[in-house]
């Protein structure tokens, strides 16, 4: 089933054909896959509201496991504003990337040789949460929007399983296999190296899982959220259907590359530079050499989403992706080469001394000390947010007291190109 509008879906299309998407015979028990609130632009909080209202009311016992992957467990203060106040704290399951897994099943080195170019031959584990397989739940619906992503190249699908629901073998290998292929050739594309080992995986394991995708492509302005397409089903075709559809809507073609661009992160969202980094991976192939990128991150307290994480990420820094690639192979990096996704954010989240990264964060949350200590530059979020204000601001291009820069408020619905 797929729904489209250029304007925007009305909220009762959406449940009408949410509604539609289930059994007419509703099993027992339910299990819910949204994103987490770092995906607040997604339409899936609606979604699940919808979902978990309907079901309960008809007797079906619902659980809700976010698809936290590495990200930080939901606040009830974030599971209620996500999930309007539907979702009780109590029904809400943490998934525990590290431990609450169990593998089912292996891509071989062979496969993920041929589909790399010969990068990466060494076989993959495929973890998940142990719920997904366990038999206990009659249907699994996992929602999400499918939109640029730097890994996969377009987010969602299976993604959301094998590595929003998945362990630290899958989300480790798939994040350093796009780092070794280039993230320039994958974002914002289907059919990359690491959606071909999903897509393996997905044919190879899942199949006897009574599993639902639930996908969405979305814009916003400001707090308004425009679902422009609804993709329920579990057939290949949909996703791709929804990837030519985001990438009408989320990818940006610049006729021109960007000297100064200003990009502003919702601290409702952005706490991190493993998330706020989108800033730089977004845009990074539409800022011009020699240009320079301004993060605004009054949110931003920490680095990881979790403590060994960050404590690695403090440790090496985003020193370019050569400069990395040297510390996974050193001796007595091992730590590093056992959290090789970190290694891949350090790549990602680099602009290889191509254009500078400014990070303006209040001192109190993170300071400059900390900033500068992970390679970025630093400023004030308090100054840089008077001459940058993003009140005032529109997104694209702006004249700042003479000076031509180009804005982003949200970097995580696009991806931003320069054609020359």
């Amino acid at each position: 089933m797929i729904l489209r509008s250029e304007t925007g879906l009305s909220e009762s299309e959406i449940r009408s054909a949410l509604i539609a998407s289930l059994p007419q015979k509703l099993p027992g028990r339910v299990l819910l896959l949204p994103p987490d609130y770092t995906r607040m632009y997604s339409g899936a909080g609606m979604t699940t509201a919808i979902y978990y209202e309907y079901l309960t009311s008809n007797g079906v016992n619902v659980d809700v496991m976010p698809a936290l992957g590495t990200h930080a467990p939901m606040t009830e203060a974030e599971v209620k504003a996500f999930f309007r106040g539907v979702v009780p704290m109590e029904k809400i399951i943490v998934h525990r990337w590290r431990d609450d897994v169990v593998k089912i099943g292996s891509v071989p080195g062979d496969f993920v040789a041929s589909v790399s170019e010969g990068l990466v031959d060494t076989p993959i584990d495929v973890e998940v949460n142990r719920r997904i397989v366990g038999g206990e739940y009659g249907l699994i619906i996992s929602m999400g929007q499918v939109v640029p992503h730097e890994v996969v190249g377009m987010a969602n699908y299976s993604k959301n399983i094998f590595v929003g629901c998945g362990g630290s073998s899958m989300i480790n290998s798939s994040h350093m296999l796009g780092a070794f292929y280039g993230l320039e050739r994958i974002m914002g594309r289907d059919f990359s190296p690491v959606r071909k080992v999903f897509d393996y995986a997905e044919e190879n394991f899942l199949q006897d899982v009574p599993l639902l995708y639930v996908l969405t492509t979305t814009t916003n302005k400001g707090d308004e959220i425009s679902v422009h397409g609804l993709y329920i089903g579990r057939e290949r075709s949909n996703f791709e259907a929804a990837v030519a559809d985001a990438q009408k809507y989320n990818l940006i073609h610049m006729d021109e590359p960007i000297k100064k661009c200003v990009v502003y992160l919702d601290p409702r969202e952005f706490k991190s530079t493993w998330l706020g980094n989108k800033a730089v991976y977004r845009t990074r192939m539409a800022i011009a050499d020699g240009g320079e990128l301004i993060v605004l991150a009054p949110g931003v307290v920490k680095f990881g989403e979790d403590e060994e994480n960050d404590r690695l990420i403090r440790k090496y820094g985003y020193v370019g992706r050569e400069n990395v690639l040297r510390l996974v192979k050193a001796p007595g990096n091992d730590d590093l080469r056992a959290n090789m996704s970190v290694a891949a954010h350090l790549i990602h989240g680099s602009s290889d001394g191509r254009f500078s990264v400014t990070y303006c964060t209040r001192p109190e949350n993170c300071s400059e000390a900390e900033i500068r200590g992970v390679a970025f530059g630093w400023a004030d979020f308090s100054e840089m947010s008077k001459k940058y204000a993003p009140a005032s601001l529109n997104d694209g291009w702006n004249d700042v007291c003479g000076e031509r820069i180009f804005y982003i408020s949200n970097p995580a619905l696009g991806l931003w190109d320069a054609k020359k």
